[in-house]
C-alpha cells in the first residue's frame, strides 16, 4: 500500500474527504517526526510504538572488493508492534 492508497482507505473508513485524510496523515507524519527528533517515544496503544535508538559504529566489508570499511554510528527509528496489530496479522 502506498501513500495514495492509504489516504483513500483512511477517507473511506472515516468518512472524511481525501483532502482531509491527506491533511490528517501529513499531520501525523509531521508530529511523529518532530517527537522522534526531540528524543521522545511515540506510543499508540494497540498499534505499536516508535522510538529512536543509536546504532554503534562498526566495521563492514565492501561486497565488490572485500575491503574493510568503517560504518559510522547513527540514529535509527525502531518500531515495535502492539499486541492488537501483531495478533491481527494472520
Amino acid at each position: 500500500m502506498n501513500k495514495a492508497e492509504l489516504i483513500e482507505a483512511m477517507a473511506n473508513e472515516s468518512g472524511l474527504t481525501k483532502a482531509d485524510a491527506k491533511k490528517a496523515l501529513d499531520a501525523f507524519i509531521k508530529s511523529t517526526s518532530g517527537a522522534l527528533n526531540g528524543g521522545d517515544r511515540v506510543a499508540l496503544v494497540g498499534f505499536g510504538s516508535f522510538s529512536v535508538a543509536t546504532r554503534s559504529a562498526r566495521k563492514g566489508r565492501n561486497p565488490q572488493t572485500g575491503a574493510e570499511i568503517k560504518i559510522a554510528a547513527k540514529k535509527v527509528i525502531k518500531f515495535k508492534p502492539g499486541n492488537e496489530l501483531a495478533d491481527s496479522v494472520k
